[in-house]
């Protein structure tokens, strides 16, 4: 019986989480409670705790995650700025007299929104403010322009700069290392932030690629649920020789800022932490450029950005102290034992590992999965000599469903807040399926072509 407690460990934080306390709280607090009963019965040594200070000390001064708050900031500067309001302005002049053009509009501005911003709430709602009402008003199906969103918001989780691949990136960094030790090898290859914006980008072009098709699919197979809309209402009086000057006002701010941000890092010239400082800079540079920049404004983004960090912070504080115990439990020794005996070996092992992730996201968000799971699977595999960016970018578009799977998908609870009251919460869960199967389909793909993730990192930092 208590070679299983890691699992009823694991259990009673599911637990807590289904009653609705905080997840930070959730890890720490079951992990104590089963702490403290485990010394009380001889089934637990509390000598696993000595490192938590060490812990918490590395994660306040980890360089790393200095990037979150700038991120964050950057994202949010961005949203008062009413950045996305025109470039979805441009995107419609361009595409929008075709069948699905809104809605391969709302793709293309998310897509340029996420290598922006990285925030998923804050592209849903935008868009589901301003496109929404729209689509709906040209005779676009709720479900189709509901789902069109959602997933698109989600593309700040997988193309870079994006905060969920920050924080992925450190826990696969310290999984690599302990992977090394673990197989005895002192290789001076690592895994960083930077390998895993690079890793990310063809799987998250891929991902645009294909909702496009679907959308224009969509479009072609049933024109009634994605209608054209007349020339003369989207560009209301803009004539064709000032169309390509307003495309490009539009498209410039955003294109200038992902070239400093994505440029900055690609480019060897500064990490993804010093980079991150610059997308900060840059957002307050185009929010005072739109005139939106104000005192209030400034407090509004500060306070909005330590609200995020202090909530990521306290989630991790409270998942170092859980990894602790169920190391102490002996949890990294059953871990091993099971892949170890598994039919079907390294194969097997992902795909569990895989499924697991998946079906943990109907409850639980993208932090505490990273937080929590991957620090315990991950060592694990990349002992199995899987690549760590590979499986780092497979993670994240794993992640990626966990804002679309219901009960407890965020993007669905960020468009349900802002979407008109005549779409029922229905045809928001129907709308999603599709995209959810296109995100499982390009797992598929990166399983069957690793090189997907990993030629773009190779080739860059090719020495």
């Amino acid at each position: 019986m208590a070679e299983f407690l890691p699992l009823w460990l694991f259990a009673g934080v599911c637990v807590f989480l289904l009653f609705g306390y905080p997840v930070a709280f959730s890890l720490a607090g079951t992990a104590l409670l089963f702490a403290a009963g485990g010394a009380m019965f001889g089934t637990f040594d509390a000598v696993f705790l000595e490192a938590l200070p060490n812990r918490l000390f590395g994660i306040v001064r980890n360089e790393t995650l200095i990037a979150v708050p700038l991120f964050v900031l950057m994202g949010v500067l961005l949203e008062k700025s009413k950045l996305a309001e025109r470039l979805l302005d441009s995107m419609a002049m361009l595409f929008g007299t075709m069948r699905g053009g809104l809605g391969i509009s709302v793709i293309l501005v998310g897509m340029l929104m996420a290598a922006s911003t990285g925030i998923v709430g804050a592209t849903v709602v935008t868009m589901g403010m301003i496109s929404l009402p729209t689509m709906l008003r040209r005779g676009y199906d709720p479900a189709l322009a509901t789902g069109t969103i959602c997933a698109t918001g989600t593309l700040g989780q997988i193309i870079p700069p994006s905060i969920a691949l920050v924080l992925l990136g450190d826990v696969m960094s310290n999984a690599f290392q302990k992977a090394q030790l673990e197989m005895g090898v002192f290789s001076p290859k690592t895994v960083s932030v930077g390998d895993l914006f690079v890793g990310a980008l063809i799987p998250g072009l891929i991902l645009v690629a294909l909702y496009i098709v679907y959308v224009a699919g969509v479009a072609w197979l049933q024109p009634h649920k994605a209608p054209a809309v007349p020339k003369e209402e989207l560009r209301r009086g803009v004539d064709d020789s000032s169309l390509a000057m307003e495309i490009i006002k539009g498209l410039l701010p955003p294109l200038l800022l992902i070239l400093a941000v994505l440029g900055s890092i690609l480019g060897g010239l500064a990490t993804p932490t010093e980079a991150a400082g610059v997308g900060a800079f840059g957002a307050a540079i185009l929010a005072w450029a739109s005139g939106k920049l104000s005192l209030q404004t400034l407090k509004d983004s500060v306070l909005a950005t330590t609200k995020v960090t202090g909530m990521v912070f306290m989630i991790l504080i409270g998942a170092s102290l859980f990894s602790l115990v169920f190391r102490g439990f002996g949890g990294e020794e059953l871990i091993h034992e099971f892949f170890n005996q598994l039919p079907g070996g390294v194969i097997s092992a992902v795909l569990i590992v895989m499924l697991v992730m998946f079906f943990l996201g109907f409850i639980l968000d993208f932090i505490e999965i990273t937080f929590v799971v991957v620090p315990i699977v991950a060592p694990v595999l990349l002992a199995m000599g899987l690549d760590p960016i590979w499986l780092g970018i497979m993670m994240a578009i794993n992640l990626q469903t966990s804002f679309l799977t219901p009960p407890f998908g965020f993007a669905l609870f960020y468009l349900r807040g802002v979407a008109p009251p005549e779409v029922k919460t229905q045809s928001i869960y129907k709308g999603v399926i599709p995209f959810i199967m296109i995100q499982l389909f390009v797992l598929l793909l990166l399983s069957v072509w690793p090189e997907l993730a990993t030629w773009l990192p190779e080739v860059i930092y090719a020495d």
